[in-house]
């Protein structure tokens, strides 16, 4: 009775390390799932790992600091381990809202009926095609293996935020460049109309320039959008891939 009691409050505090991840990153918040089918699903995971691992769960000393500081350094540990997906998912949705200034989409928004929040319209088209290649390629047993690492390396109630440090900023840095390099050959057309209709307007005062301009650049958008998110599949696995390897990087054991 004892264990099974132990068992029990092993899942439950487990469940906080996993939560984060359904709750608030994506790719997962881009789908509309209940709440109650996301903890169900957390509880189903946490105990399919304390089941694997007895030694690092409930076996463990994880009553010795009280059970508070555990449920807060399991939690901690959660967002630890989600922030690496959201700092991906990120960058896509920055260069999506840099593209919609350049391209005059910056009044349009799309409201995310997930988290009621507005997102860029670009950068929900690139968002939406990283989360499709997340469910299609290899990224849930990925995240499932990091989530079994975890429990081994940095066993029930012992989590802290910290890692190292520049590792992490190395990682922002090229998150951030891959996103780039998503919209970067749109950015140049962008550009290269910009300095066209810059040079037109200086021939033809009287053109309207700023109309010519949005019409111009909508429709190169609408041409150069689907192309580039077709042929930038590699670049959004390489962007998964460095989020998932960022993941561990983001914790450590006390």
């Amino acid at each position: 009775m004892i264990a099974l009691t132990d068992q029990a409050m092993a899942v439950l505090l487990l469940t906080l390390r996993l939560v984060p991840a359904f709750a608030f990153a994506e790719p997962f918040t881009l789908l509309r799932v209940p709440a109650i089918v996301r903890v169900m699903l957390s509880i189903a995971l946490a105990a399919w790992l304390v089941g694997a691992n007895p030694a690092a769960t409930w076996q463990s000393d994880y009553r010795a600091s009280g059970l508070a500081w555990a449920a807060v350094s399991e939690l901690m540990l959660g967002v630890g381990l989600a922030l690496s997906l959201q700092f991906a998912f990120a960058a896509l949705l920055t260069v999506g809202r840099a593209l919609d200034i350049q391209a005059g989409f910056g009044l349009a928004v799309l409201v995310d009926p997930t988290t009621k929040s507005q997102m860029p319209l670009i950068g929900t088209v690139f968002a939406y095609a990283a989360a499709a290649i997340f469910f299609a390629s290899d990224g849930p047993a990925d995240l499932l293996a990091i989530w079994a690492a975890s429990v081994q390396a940095v066993p029930l109630g012992t989590g802290a935020l910290g890692g190292d440090l520049p590792r992490l900023l190395g990682y922002l840095s090229s998150a951030f460049v891959i996103a780039c390099g998503l919209g970067g050959a749109i950015m140049l057309a962008l550009f290269l109309a910009d300095l066209a209709i810059a040079f037109m307007s200086r021939t033809l005062p009287q053109m309207n320039v700023m109309l010519l301009g949005f019409q111009v650049k909508g429709l190169m958008v609408l041409a150069l959008l689907p192309a580039a998110v077709a042929l930038a599949g590699g670049l959004f696995l390489r962007l998964l891939r460095t989020a998932l390897e960022a993941a561990p990087q983001l914790v450590m054991a006390r």
